[in-house]
Formats: C-alpha cells, structure tokens, sequence
C-alpha cells in the first residue's frame, strides 16, 4: 500500500464529486460489510470524523440512498454512480468511506480485510 497524506482527496470516477479527507492517522478502522448493499458493490471503507470530511465540489452531484430502517445514508455520484461515502449506521459521529476512489490505494494490495457484520443490522 502506498502512503496516505494527512491530506487526501477522493474523486468518484468522473471525478464531479471531490472530497478532502484530514486523515491525521491515517486510514482508521479499514473494513469490508457483509450487509446487503454493501456485499454487492463490494467496497473496502475506512472511517473518518465527520468534521475531517469536506464535499470540494460536486455537492449537487451526490445521491443519498438510505436502507436499514432509514438510518443507513449512503452518497453516490450520479453521473457516474460510484458509492463515495456514507454516515455510520453505528456511529453517528463517523462517516465511512470509499478508499478505493483514493487514487494512490490499490485495494486489490489488501488482504484478510475485516469484515463488519451489517448482517445483524
């Protein structure tokens, strides 16, 4: 894996939608979810504090799609539809996010990724 910045910006495909992530420790928490969106887009997430992500541009361009009673929101582009983000179903105070729209991760270098049980949700 390369290295992170404390710094890193996220871009969904198109690149409509920029966030800036403050990761002071890097990537946190790095999991896989077994809960049914989640197992079909198959995204590896990490969590950040809600104040240390930062919409840049595109703000008009994110979908909300919310499951699980409501509560699960997770954002997407919509040009280009590719999941960048969404607020903890657990932990309010966190959002989780896509490190694969990281353009320096290569997430096919991860192994033995923990697996959150969104089944139980």
């Amino acid at each position: 894996m390369n290295k992170i910045n404390k710094i890193e910006n996220l871009t969904c495909h198109c690149k409509e939608v920029q966030i800036e992530l403050k990761l002071n420790n890097g990537l946190e928490e790095v999991v896989r979810c077994n809960c049914s969106l989640c197992k079909k887009r198959g995204s590896i997430m990490a969590k950040i504090k809600i104040n240390n992500l930062k919409i840049i541009k595109g703000f008009d361009k994110l979908k909300l799609y919310k499951f699980g009673k409501n509560k699960a929101e997770h954002f997407f582009c919509s040009k280009c539809g590719i999941y960048t983000h969404h607020k903890s179903y657990t932990n309010p105070e966190n959002y989780e996010f896509n490190i694969a729209c990281l353009d320096n991760i290569d997430t096919f270098k991860f192994k033995d990724v923990p697996v959150f049980d969104g089944k139980k949700l």
